[in-house]
């Protein structure tokens, strides 16, 4: 039974810090303990995108899935499983409708809605071996390419294809790269902005930890069509895993000829460095992200000449992100036709979200254009966590909007969302509760913009600071009426007048926020309460003396000594004193205690 089978172990960033190495250390001693190391492999792949369940793996070529698996663990696994053939059912996910264990990967709902382009080696290959890329069809679109189509036959298969840029506003790629093709020059660069610093994005880190030598491949085309000879993948540093993973696999692909001069006997040429971002959300906007690479302060500059025109150096440059440049192999080696059958009209092809957030499923998931809302949450999702109420989904990172339930229906395309007040983004997916304040999630992502500008254009590095004033004051019960209209008029002007990206959707957050859930910060204002009791100088605690047994636990356990009383008599909570941390009502154990 243990014959040819192979052992797949996320070894992403995720499940890294989980233990999945140390779970790899156990399966490779269990295994030479039981005289099955040479015919079970253990592969460390890259992230298979249940973050929620780490760390996981996969037995093929069954493809079962264990949960949450420590070395504990591992014994019994190969035990029952490798040798005998029989599930590990305490280790089997549960499937939360019918609540019976299910095995497979065809099985859980969270892989089954999903349509994996992308992700399609992402925790199925070791990311540190071309071999096992080139057996998937790596680098068959690079030789397609190479020895059937002209630069310009590659271009138009990109604009037929219908593929937007994956890392914002959509902009069609194929037209994207007919204009730094048409700039006559005598050098051009193409970049891969890997820059990801959406809150709770993780999409381009877990792509070039698991799948690199498709962004290779991509970028390779890619300089193909626009005849580029010089590219960089700027990448923040704190991505180490997704640093180490990309500069092992160009190495691989320069001694294996994909990368250098003369690639596969064309006469062409291309090198590809790695460039480590410090770490600023503001290099995520094209402009910043060449002077950064150029040795300067990262500060966008105003536009135009677009980095088409005059981008590195000087030089007609092209920027895609991380996902946009995956996507090319495949749409290369299969063809536009087939990749346009994926997605909407406007919007084609599938598109990745990092799930986050009060959702039972958390994680990586890759759907067609056009799914909507509620079948990401829900059927892939599984719903929000501890059976509470759905709020609000935060979409777009710090740049989008958040959108209520009564939207959930909405499909998700780039222009879908836009009019709606949201938008794709780099594809970041905040899922939000009854118990979440929306004016207080507006002032975090405002906080967050506020804290990343620049500083170069007066709208972004002021106007941001007097709407995160305004909202802070808000959240302290001391909103005034006319708060609402001057946010409102601020967060207009702000969108308009803004240089860059960072300064012109900044306020979404607040624009959406106050469109659907005003509401909230009227009850804020006008009521002085917090309608999802999460702001606490807008909170009082109180004990009801009839619940009350007098047994002190309140009183014992609070921080600011704030509860008085006697044993076997109500205890009464000192208003002025109370600190709203909330510790009396975790530790009452008569639910005396109540919190408005």
């Amino acid at each position: 039974m243990a014959e040819n089978k192979r052992i797949l172990v996320c070894a992403g960033t995720g499940c890294a810090s989980s233990g999945a190495h140390k779970l790899i250390d156990a399966l490779k001693v269990e295994l030479k303990k039981q005289g099955l190391e040479e015919t079970v492999s253990i592969v460390g792949t890259g992230c298979q995108g249940f973050c929620e369940k780490g760390p996981t793996l996969v037995i093929e070529p069954e493809d079962i899935l264990y949960t949450s698996v420590t070395p504990e663990d591992v014994a019994e696994i190969v035990a029952t499983d490798i040798m005998k053939g029989e599930r590990v059912e305490r280790l089997l996910l549960v499937d939360q409708v019918t609540q019976k264990p299910v095995s497979t990967l065809s099985e859980i709902r969270f892989f089954a809605k999903q349509h994996r382009i992308v992700l399609k080696n992402c925790g199925v290959i070791d990311p540190q071996k071309i071999e096992e890329y080139t057996a998937r069809d790596g680098y068959a679109g690079l030789q397609k390419v190479l020895k059937e189509m002209s630069p310009e036959e590659v271009l138009e298969e990109v604009k037929k294809s219908g593929l937007r840029g994956r890392g914002g506003a959509g902009f069609p790629t194929g037209l994207k790269w007919g204009f730094c093709r048409q700039t006559p020059s005598d050098k051009k660069y193409i970049i891969c902005n890997a820059d990801e610093g959406d809150p709770g994005a993780f999409m381009d880190r877990s792509v070039l930890e698991g799948d690199p030598h498709s962004v290779i491949e991509g970028m390779l085309i890619g300089a193909y069509a626009m005849g580029v000879d010089e590219g960089y993948v700027y990448c923040r540093a704190e991505y180490p895993l997704a640093i180490k993973h990309l500069e092992i696999a160009i190495r691989q692909a320069e001694e294996a000829g994909y990368l250098g001069n003369n690639i596969l006997n064309s006469g062409f040429n291309f090198k590809l460095r790695v460039f480590a971002g410090a770490g600023a959300f503001v290099c995520g906007e094209e402009t910043a992200l060449m002077a950064s690479i150029e040795g300067k302060r990262g500060m966008p500059r105003v536009r135009p000449p677009f980095p088409a025109v005059s981008g590195l150096w000087g030089k007609p440059t092209n920027i895609n992100n991380v996902e946009t440049w995956s996507n090319i192999p495949h749409i290369l080696r299969n063809g536009a036709e087939w990749y346009a059958q994926f997605g909407t009209e406007k919007s084609k092809g599938t598109k990745i979200f990092a799930l986050t957030g009060k959702v039972n499923n958390t994680g990586l998931v890759e759907v067609p254009m056009g799914t909507t809302l509620r079948e990401i949450i829900f059927d892939i999702g599984d719903g929000i966590q501890n059976g509470k109420a759905f709020k609000a989904v935060q979409i777009g990172g710090p740049s989008g909007g958040c959108l209520p339930e009564s939207m959930l229906d909405l499909e998700v395309d780039y222009d879908t969302l836009t009019k709606a007040g949201a938008m794709v983004g780099s594809g970041g997916l905040v899922i939000m509760d009854e118990t979440t304040c929306m004016v207080d999630i507006a002032r975090f992502f405002l906080n967050f913009s506020t804290k990343e500008s620049c500083g170069k254009c007066t709208p972004c590095r002021e106007g941001t600071k007097r709407m995160y004033e305004i909202l802070d004051r808000i959240t302290k019960g001391k909103g005034k009426a006319e708060d609402l209209d001057t946010l409102e008029n601020l967060a207009l002007t702000i969108k308009a007048t803004s240089l860059c990206g960072l300064g012109q959707f900044a306020p979404s957050p607040i624009l959406a926020t106050l469109k659907y859930f005003r509401h909230e910060f009227e009850a804020h204002i006008f009521d002085h309460k917090c309608p999802a009791h999460a702001c606490s100088a807008l909170l009082s605690y109180t004990i009801d003396a009839e619940k009350c047994k007098g047994c002190g636990m309140c009183a014992k356990n609070c921080p600011a000594t704030c509860i008085t009383g006697e044993k076997k008599k109500p205890y009464v909570i000192k208003e002025e004193d109370c600190i709203k941390c909330g510790t009396c009502i975790e530790k009452c154990k008569f639910d005396a205690i109540t919190r408005a």
